[in-house]
């Protein structure tokens, strides 16, 4: 079922379905009503409708009622006096549950660190001041159709770099930063495990090969369908897709990063008892193994609950430590708006340009393996440096005042969007002139 596109979903009460009920049978019935308790969560439908049903049926004194934010709204509401009424905040918002903590939205969270160890590797994955604590785990790869792949004599991709193969060109679908919610983060883990520069070069030269997607499951969806043999994407998709008959495989890259949902108790609960009961099923084993059933396929944050799990889903915490790096989250929950930003500028309004520079730098690079010439290689790099640049350094980009001054996924600055362009397309000018230039000579 698709997440409904609505800022607030709200599942009725039981009070509200008997608000037609006659006065007396209804007044029996809400005298044996159960407690609520409000939870804020972007999480689909077919996910809460299963805790909604198995939490009951652990609970009969307890009855949960979803709100349905996105992360900004979430983050209005539980600003709010009061914090909306709202008990559990539960979703996978990165930016959210630190702003919040800091706030003083929270309660503390206690937990047992021997069955839940809040890190993955090098990694924290729950917050260390014990406010929030990481329900689920969200990896980041490449979903790829293995029969395509055969044809074109490949082997399936084992690095973010596989995907700017000169043999993958057109053959690739990846995520608009600007309109898919999840890729900024799958963007900025490939920046911090490539490096800054060097990512973005891998970046523009990926674009530079590949469709750009609007949606969230539209990699999956093309590689699934046979328009495509690669795509970037977010692992539950193509798990998802996996479990419903798709014959699609989902590689995880070296260095890439298992990124976490959270879940926390508001300050302004007046039901704590009730709100610490539903955090406690969704942390339990029972209540993390629901994450792994077909319509879902999450990974847990909890060890054991991956005890008989499903072949295709991956247990992060039993791989290589060398599987993924120490993802910085500091840094990444506040660089997904400069990230939208720069892919902006660079790739998605300047898509057919990239097809067309990389395709040529990719030509020339062939032209010079096979015969060198004194001198070639070096402007062939330079080109290859300028095809992939962005206006600023890693410092700038670490910098707060610099962040701060980026909201929502939209450059507001016309006089900066205005320099930034100028630059890239001077850059990419200068790239396709050296080309030119090489071309004449080979």
């Amino acid at each position: 079922m698709q997440r409904r596109c609505i800022s607030a979903l709200i599942r009725p009460s039981r009070r509200a379905l008997l608000a037609g009920a006659p006065a007396a049978l209804g007044a029996a019935l809400l005298s044996r009503a159960a407690e609520t308790v409000v939870v804020a969560t972007s999480f689909p439908e077919e996910l809460t409708t299963h805790y909604e049903v198995e939490f009951e049926k652990a609970h009969p004194g307890l009855h949960v009622q979803f709100v349905w934010k996105q992360s900004r709204d979430a983050l209005a509401l539980l600003s709010q006096p009061e914090q909306g009424g709202v008990d559990v905040y539960w979703a996978p918002s990165l930016g959210n549950f630190p702003i919040l903590r800091d706030h003083g939205a929270f309660r503390p969270l206690p937990v047992d660190r021997a069955v839940l160890p809040g890190r993955l590797g090098a990694q924290p994955i729950s917050d260390s001041k014990g406010m929030f604590e990481a329900y689920d785990l969200a990896g980041y790869g490449i979903v790829y159709d293995p029969a395509a792949l055969a044809v074109l004599g490949l082997a399936a991709p084992r690095r973010w770099s596989d995907l700017a193969a000169p043999a993958f060109a057109g053959r690739v679908v990846i995520p608009l930063a600007g309109k898919v919610g999840f890729s900024p983060a799958l963007y900025d883990i490939i920046l911090q495990a490539e490096g800054w520069e060097r990512g973005w070069s891998l970046l523009c030269e990926i674009a530079g090969g590949a469709e750009l997607a609007s949606s969230g499951p539209g990699p999956t969806g093309a590689v699934r369908e046979g328009r495509a043999a690669l795509g970037l994407t977010i692992d539950f998709l193509a798990l998802g897709a996996q479990a419903n008959g798709a014959k699609i495989g989902f590689a995880y890259p070296e260095r890439t990063a298992f990124l976490p949902g959270h879940i926390a108790i508001t300050t302004a609960t007046r039901r704590p008892e009730a709100a610490r009961a539903f955090v406690d099923f969704a942390l339990s084993t029972k209540g993390q193994r629901l994450l792994m059933e077909a319509d879902s396929s999450r990974h847990p944050a909890r060890p054991d609950a991956y005890a008989g799990h499903a072949e295709r889903i991956v247990d992060p915490f039993s791989l290589p430590p060398d599987s993924f790096f120490a993802y910085d989250a500091e840094i990444g929950r506040r660089r997904p708006s400069l990230v939208s930003v720069l892919f902006g500028l660079a790739i998605a309004e300047r898509h057919a340009e990239t097809v067309a520079l990389w395709r040529a730098l990719h030509a020339a690079e062939a032209r010079l393996a096979a015969a060198p010439e004194a001198g070639a290689a070096e402007i062939a790099a330079k080109a290859r440096r300028l095809a992939g640049f962005v206006p600023l350094s890693i410092a700038e980009a670490s910098d707060p005042a610099l962040l701060d001054r980026f909201s929502g996924r939209e450059l507001k600055d016309p006089e900066l969007a205005a320099r930034w362009r100028a630059e890239i397309g001077a850059a990419r000018a200068e790239a396709t002139r050296l080309l030119a230039s090489l071309d004449a000579r080979l």
